[in-house]
């Protein structure tokens, strides 16, 4: 089950996540849906996973991403799509 949509993840679609990312030195991973996994990535900087969103709770608490997981549950769990990074990202 992925922690994020809580859909079970198919096999071809399982990613490992550092909750901190491995250039911040972390080394603790969870495994997600690869389409929750690309959305995290789109949306927040290393430095931002690092800081403000190291568990599930926080990245699940945070607006965009809550909009997306409400989204990303009504679609079968087999279901991927290409990310598109973030507007405030694209501009950094």
């Amino acid at each position: 089950m992925c922690p994020l949509c809580e859909r079970p993840i198919p096999g071809h679609q399982k990613d490992a996540h550092h909750l901190i990312p491995k250039c911040q030195g972390g080394s603790l991973t969870v495994s997600l849906h690869r389409i929750c996994h690309r959305q995290i990535h789109a949306l927040f900087t290393e430095t931002e996973l690092a800081r403000q969103f190291s568990t599930v709770e926080q990245l699940k608490q945070q607006d965009e991403m809550s909009r997306f997981l409400k989204w990303v549950k009504t679609k079968p769990n087999d279901f991927f799509e290409k990310s598109r990074k973030s507007a405030r990202l694209r501009s950094k």
